[in-house]
């Protein structure tokens, strides 16, 4: 190992095998099983555990797209298609933009990703899961990815709808959450109602009895964890010591690990720290706000924490594919990476850079996506908050750092194990197969 990480550093003049992180293992990550992942998938890409029947997990998070959509802000209900290709069903407008942009899924499954949202107000603590509906959270989920799964088919704009559309929308506006009359117990039954679900749970979980929302979402985390388990990157080949990066990527990974400093918040084998910075990342969209407030803003880990030194603050992502999972930042709007790493390495001067005419927004009337970035006060507390030193970087030290991370691009999970099923077992249509209404049905 000491003569290959010698030959990484006479590469690079930079990087030592103790900068370095050491290589992925099936430890780092929770055990699977296979069927159970096959369970998961089908009700990843079914529309059936969406109030409207017209919205799978797959319509924001499709392999097609990194395992996002593409876009910097989605239209969840009373959208049409699916990807960048999504936009606004004139017969069902929505509300409003989902706030946040989508995240990848990739590693999800890995035993170090305890803190899930933007925002981490999903977390891992030492005896319990901390979940935003504290002590109304349904228990007996398997892991902190099965609670995250929990949460999206409750979501009015996501995939629950409104409560004049459906049952579950209903359930949701009167606060009806668990129980016989909740949300999550709806769907549920509705799910038990096949007999091809009911019977691929009764093997799954063969002492768990009735369906349970629960049982959904542990078979949804086993199928993420399962498809898109990320560490067979160029990157993973030369922690491996089975071949170094050469060029531009050697050249970018020593700046990386170096003098650009990115390693000191993307750090571990998967290019994280779970916490949270303020990076000035341009705000567009609703921004997140409760119902008594009106505001554009989103203050990030300050929603979750109160604390004054969290605001504008969100969690690191992972880099794991990050060439396939653009646009950049808590709200997605940043479509080009280079740019987004040199916005990064100062952030005050990138949020000044922003240019509201390179976002990808799918064009919907009755939103008013730019408010914060066309106010100065706004602007000036997100820049407020900043605590990183700039560091100067040029267009060419840009250009290798973003060849390092396209070393982090993994054939594998970016094509998945399982891939897209043909169909579901409630016949609704699958996001993203040939012949098929692509996202939601029309």
């Amino acid at each position: 190992m000491r003569a290959f990480f010698g030959l990484i550093w006479l590469l690079t003049g930079a990087v030592s095998a103790q900068e370095l992180p050491p290589p992925i293992t099936d430890e780092d990550y929770l055990p699977v099983s296979r069927a159970e992942a096959e369970l998961g998938q089908l009700l990843f890409y079914d529309p059936i555990l969406s109030g409207n029947l017209n919205i799978a997990c797959a319509t924001c998070h499709h392999p097609d797209h990194g395992t996002a959509d593409g876009i910097a802000l989605a239209i969840g209900e009373g959208g049409i298609g699916l990807g960048p290709d999504r936009h606004v069903n004139p017969a069902q407008m929505p509300e409003k933009r989902i706030p946040r942009n989508a995240p990848a899924l990739f590693n999800l499954g890995a035993r170090e990703f305890n803190v899930l949202f933007h925002d981490g107000r999903l977390e891992q603590l030492a005896d319990r899961v901390r979940t935003p509906l504290g002590a109304d959270m349904a228990q007996g989920f398997a892991s902190i990815l099965s609670a995250q799964t929990m949460f999206p088919v409750l979501n009015r704009d996501e995939m629950a709808g409104s409560h004049r559309e459906n049952e579950i929308g209903r359930a949701v506006r009167q606060g009806l959450i668990t129980g016989p009359d909740g949300a999550w117990d709806l769907i549920a039954r509705r799910v038990a109602t096949f007999p091809a679900y009911a019977a691929m749970f009764s093997n799954v979980y063969p002492d768990r009895g009735a369906i349970e929302f629960t049982d959904i979402s542990d078979a949804i985390a086993a199928f993420m964890a399962f498809e898109w388990r990320s560490d067979t990157a160029p990157f993973d080949a030369m922690l491996r010591e089975e071949r170094a990066l050469q060029g531009d990527a050697a050249r970018g990974l020593a700046l990386f690990y170096g003098r650009a400093g990115c390693s000191g918040c993307h750090a571990g084998p998967f290019l994280t720290d779970h916490r949270f910075h303020a990076m000035g990342a341009a705000q567009i969209g609703p921004g997140k706000a409760e119902t008594f407030e009106s505001h554009y803003r989103d203050e990030g880990r300050f929603r979750v924490t109160g604390r004054a030194e969290d605001r504008f603050a969100f969690r690191t992502p992972s880099l794991r594919n990050v060439v396939l999972t653009a646009p950049y930042g808590h709200a997605g709007a940043e479509p080009d990476l280079a740019r987004f790493v040199a916005d990064h390495a100062d952030p005050v001067a990138g949020l000044a850079r922003f240019e509201a005419d390179r976002v990808a927004l799918p064009a919907f009337e009755a939103a008013q996506d730019f408010v914060v970035m066309h106010n100065p006060a706004e602007t000036a507390a997100i820049a407020a908050a900043v605590v990183r030193t700039p560091i100067a970087l040029d267009g060419e030290e840009v250009r290798q750092i973003t060849a390092f991370l396209a070393s982090l691009t993994d054939p594998v999970a970016k094509r998945g194990r399982l891939g897209i099923p043909d169909a579901v077992p409630s016949g609704l249509p699958v996001a993203g197969v040939e012949g098929q209404v692509k996202g939601i049905s029309q």
